[in-house]
């Protein structure tokens, strides 16, 4: 039996609306923040040989589909509502849906976050979500409001997604237990949505991490007018990899290290600025939300982005440039 686009949203896309007054099915879904709320919504494209493998298991593609918008989310300090999901797909295959449905569900479900509408059309394989979350008036974190002597953050690991990416483009080999880690975090990345909206008040400024943390804070420095002096060494320690009992098998300089926490990219953590008053207040944070949470640097006065090692001594002028797709 040959199934049609409605049918396949029916089977696959649809649910009974709990939170939202209006689920999938009309023209337009219909959403309503609580009074006092204002709406923060996001916008992510993953396309098929850009974004992600062909070979990628569908139900960690759906996980990571939704994972990379929920990212934006607590990068803004917002709780999930719900979101809309455009499908293009080469062919209707049953199997790839039933997986791709499960993965994307289960993090909403997870979140509290209900698809409420879409598009789905025959073309090559890209998927487009849009994420609506809310966030009290006036308290959304953004990238605008770093000073100089706050302290910059991040949250959990950085360079294992690019580690894994290196691994499947065949200049890196990597002992099998080493290689599932890094694969994990290339396509299973965890939103931090709880330490966004438990940073509301204490953060200055917030972004996620998604095209490399040495490109990506520097949003931050151009949006706030301000400049920052980032611990490279710190910076690679927080590879996960590293803390593997294999991680011998790494087999990387300090260099190399540096570029994949640096430059990677995939990461979908959060970077973020406090006033050095609240260092406290961002450690209980991190361990109120169970978010590993690491001091990497300071915004300074003067513009720009300066590297340092654990010694506090400069770094050879070395430029990591963040992912542009159309660099």
């Amino acid at each position: 039996m040959t199934m049609g686009e409605f049918d396949l949203i029916a089977r696959y896309f649809t649910r009974p609306a709990r939170r939202s007054p209006l689920g999938v099915g009309d023209d337009c879904a219909l959403l309503a923040p609580a009074p006092g709320m204002q709406l923060a919504v996001s916008s992510d494209m993953l396309v098929e040989g850009r974004h992600f493998l062909s070979t990628v298991d569908p139900a960690r593609l759906g996980h990571k589909a939704l994972a990379v918008n929920l990212s934006d989310l607590a990068a803004c300090g917002a709780r999930p509502l719900a979101f809309t999901l455009a499908l293009s797909l080469p062919a209707v295959d049953a199997p790839w849906l039933e997986a791709f449905s499960r993965g994307l569900l289960a993090l909403a479900d997870a979140h509290g976050c209900e698809l409420v509408g879409g598009d789905t059309t025959r073309g090559p394989l890209n998927i487009c979500i849009t994420v609506f979350g809310e966030v009290p008036a006036g308290a959304a974190l953004l990238r605008s409001g770093a000073r100089a002597g706050d302290e910059v953050w991040v949250s959990g690991t950085l360079g294992d997604a690019r580690l894994a990416l290196e691994v499947f483009r065949g200049t890196l080999a990597l002992p099998p237990a080493l290689m599932q880690l890094a694969r994990d975090r290339m396509e299973l990345p965890t939103p931090r949505v709880a330490l966004g909206q438990a940073l509301r008040g204490i953060a200055s400024a917030a972004l996620d991490l998604s095209d490399g943390l040495a490109g990506d804070l520097g949003h931050i420095l151009k949006a706030s007018g301000v400049g920052a002096t980032l611990d490279a060494d710190a910076c690679a320690a927080r590879l996960a990899a590293l803390a593997h009992p294999e991680h011998a098998g790494l087999g990387l300089d300090a260099r190399a290290r540096h570029a994949l926490a640096l430059a990677g990219g995939d990461d979908y953590e959060l970077a973020f600025c406090a006033p050095a008053a609240a260092h406290a207040a961002v450690l209980q944070a991190g361990r109120d939300t169970g978010t590993p949470v690491t001091r990497i640097g300071r915004i300074d006065a003067e513009p720009g982005l300066r590297l340092v090692d654990a010694r506090g001594a400069p770094l050879a002028q070395q430029r990591f440039a963040s992912f542009d797709h159309f660099g």
